[in-house]
């Protein structure tokens, strides 16, 4: 539940603010993820937590395939982070698709539809220095 709503999170910032993922880490139902975020716009942290819920209520399917590299590739934003953390050896990349909203190469876990998530409270966003930006995460139970 945790990671995917970590990938939630990050379709919904890239989505709305265009940002990429610098960092993240996770514990069961509470988490981070690092953002290349110039400025903070007003009411930021709400207005993150809102369009994660609502994606959640969308019950979104979350999707799993596995593509050869260079047809992985081809799709756009396939990689959301800064650094590319596909190794070139890797030519078989699973992909995780919130149908609809994001989609990107990944190997984690995760569950069938965004529903299944659990509600998302953003709890805080930190400045971390150099325009990036922390947003921790709580998924309910």
């Amino acid at each position: 539940r945790t990671h995917s709503g970590l990938h939630l999170l990050c379709g919904v910032v890239f989505r709305d603010y265009g940002c990429l993922v610098t960092g993240g880490n996770m514990d069961p139902l509470t988490a981070r993820m690092d953002f290349d975020l110039r400025e903070v716009p007003p009411g930021f942290k709400q207005a993150v937590e809102d369009a994660c819920n609502a994606e959640i209520e969308a019950d979104r399917r979350i999707d799993i395939k596995t593509l050869p590299r260079a047809e992985a590739f081809e799709i756009p934003d396939i990689i959301r982070t800064a650094t590319n953390l596909v190794p070139p050896e890797v030519q078989d990349v699973r992909i995780v698709d919130i149908v609809g909203l994001d989609t990107q190469a990944d190997g984690g876990t995760h569950v069938a539809s965004t529903r299944q998530i659990g509600r998302i409270a953003v709890v805080k966003v930190e400045n971390k220095g150099r325009g990036f930006r922390r947003l921790r995460i709580k998924i309910a139970d």
